[in-house]
């Protein structure tokens, strides 16, 4: 089963955004993502939507973020991606009314719901500013100005 990647990937990009100065283009966010401007169009509308970044058209326009990123959490934006499955485990349901299989599916079922409660409280306790705070650190441990990064030039 393919991973979704999604929140990863736009948790990247709104990093990098708060990097930049001014608007950042779809062309723009799509060659640091090693992407196409058509699905950074289409990811970022569903942000929009949630009231997370704005989009301005003409000379000079592009994506922004709208809100401070200490007011942004993951959990905000993993909403905003219509909450994708966390897991890629499942309950077996090829024997209905089998006792069995209803035993270990109420087990199963009850961890994963235990499990999801977990990480979406994780994730409403983690801000983009923190995510943020983390980068800068690390870059700079390693002596990397904010332009290498942006281009993944480390």
């Amino acid at each position: 089963m393919k991973r979704d990647s999604r929140l990863s990937g736009v948790l990247h990009v709104l990093l990098h955004m708060a990097e930049m100065d001014g608007p950042v283009t779809s062309e723009s966010m799509a060659t640091i993502m090693r992407s196409n401007p058509a699905t950074m169009r289409r990811t970022m509308a569903g942000l929009r939507k949630a009231g997370f970044v704005r989009s301005d058209k003409g000379h000079g326009g592009g994506w922004s973020i709208e809100r401070p990123l200490s007011e942004i959490t993951l959990r905000d934006i993993y909403i905003s991606l219509d909450s994708p499955e966390l897991f890629a485990m499942g309950n077996r349901t090829d024997a209905p009314g089998c006792l069995v299989e209803e035993s270990v599916n109420a087990a199963l079922g009850s961890a994963y719901d235990k499990a999801r409660t977990v990480l979406l409280d994780r994730f409403a306790s983690v801000t983009l500013s923190q995510l943020s705070d983390d980068f800068h650190r690390r870059m700079g441990a390693r002596g990397a100005s904010v332009d290498q990064e942006i281009t993944h030039e480390i």
